[in-house]
């Protein structure tokens, strides 16, 4: 059974995460060296060594739940243990935090930092993917099926904002929606959930424009004005954005050479972190930008694959919120790099340096491994001589119709 177990697995996601985090480790080292002497007074690889034990511990974490049956993950006791913990999680960063770059998101557990909004995102994906699959009976009630899992997904988004992290609060929320939007929730109840949410944007309105000053902080508003004009901020809101161009720019097809960037030497802020992708412009050119896109997309286009083929809703969900959770960052990320958006500080998925994010990614990469395996295992050795369901046939009268993307029996 266990050499039928190992050959279901699907070692192509599994080797593009791991180029993808050893790539990133080398990129850490090369893009942090000058900036851990010249502003820190470490050693030129400080972030590299801590980033290998990062890594090495997002390693076992990825192990562990590749192995682990993800469909345990749906018992009541282990779904309330991790909205709770979320929850206290992000209560915690307000009594106990550490604030960075205007935003206390960080709590200090020794010499390390950790962020619980990190942890928080796969809570989210675990929790509604868990309950919306319970719920399939009356999935377009609004009362007993739908409200109770939203409710929990904009506190948790809500208090994500507090911190202030606007750009893991959105990342949260609209994992949350792709979700949703995946339940099996006819459109007729989407329709709804949209007028509810036109309707509470209608009446925040009044408190808004009464908070403005609050809200709209010259720090937000700042990254707006880079957004919009950089070069004509560029020595203060658009410094990043504009330095981040430069290195683009720099780079060209084949790139200056690994180590050989110029704005990493103190002219471009955050650059082993937020910043990485234009440090690999400018040393690798082309070439190392589409390396790292292939990469990530692969990476989301087979979780969606994965998807379509669980028979399990819960297992669809899971890795419909893993591989959205993915994608969804990495546009942020690189949409504020490359000026398409505002930016937000969100690191790149497995690139950036970053020891919560990391982790995290690598539990989730464990666990869309874990839902693929049990894809595999059922197809090839359990339903070989069963006749498969048409994907059109309706399930009994008076229960939920079936999702076109799951091949439920």
């Amino acid at each position: 059974m266990l050499k039928k177990i190992l050959k279901s697995y699907d070692y192509s996601i599994i080797t593009v995460y791991l180029l993808l985090c050893f790539f990133g480790l080398i990129m850490i080292y090369s893009a942090s060296m000058v900036m851990a002497v010249q502003y820190y007074e470490y050693p030129a690889d400080f972030f590299y060594q801590k980033q290998k034990i990062n890594l090495a511990a997002g390693f076992l974490f990825f192990l562990f739940f590749a192995l682990f049956p993800y469909k345990a993950f749906k018992s009541k006791k282990f779904l309330v243990f991790i909205t709770i913990a979320a929850i206290i999680g992000l209560i915690a960063v307000d009594v106990f935090g550490h604030a960075t770059n205007n935003a206390q998101s960080w709590i200090n557990v020794g010499t390390r930092k950790i962020q619980p909004s990190e942890f928080a995102k796969l809570s989210v994906i675990v929790y509604l993917s868990a309950v919306y699959s319970k719920k399939q009976a009356y999935i377009n009630q609004l009362d007993k099926g739908v409200m109770p899992p939203l409710m929990f997904l904009i506190f948790v988004c809500f208090l994500i904002a507090m911190e202030p992290d606007n750009g893991t609060a959105l990342i949260t929320f609209l994992i949350g929606a792709m979700i949703i939007l995946c339940s099996g929730m006819r459109l007729k109840t989407i329709f709804k959930l949209g007028l509810m949410g036109l309707l509470l944007a209608a009446v925040l309105a009044p408190f808004v424009i009464l908070k403005s000053d609050k809200i709209f902080t010259d720090t937000r508003l700042g990254r707006i004005y880079g957004f919009l004009d950089p070069f004509g901020t560029g020595q203060n809101e658009g410094f990043q954005l504009v330095n981040s161009f430069l290195a683009i720019g720099s780079g060209g097809l084949k790139g200056l050479g690994l180590g050989q960037s110029v704005q990493k030497l103190g002219y471009l802020p955050e650059a082993h972190t937020d910043f990485i992708m234009a440090i690999i412009a400018e040393e690798l050119g082309v070439f190392g930008v589409v390396f790292v896109l292939a990469g990530l997309s692969y990476i989301v286009l087979r979780g969606i694959y994965i998807s379509t083929r669980s028979r399990d809703p819960f297992g669809s969900m899971l890795a419909i919120g893993i591989s959205g959770m993915i994608g969804i960052q990495s546009f942020i990320n690189l949409g504020g790099m490359s000026g398409i958006i505002p930016i937000t500080g969100v690191p790149l998925p497995f690139i950036s340096y970053g020891g919560s994010s990391i982790l995290v990614l690598s539990i989730a990469m464990g666990i869309l491994a874990n839902v693929s395996m049990f894809n595999q295992y059922e197809e090839k050795f359990k339903t070989k001589n069963t006749v498969p369901v048409p994907r059109t046939d309706r399930l009994q009268e008076g229960s939920q119709e079936k999702r076109p993307w799951v091949n439920l029996k």
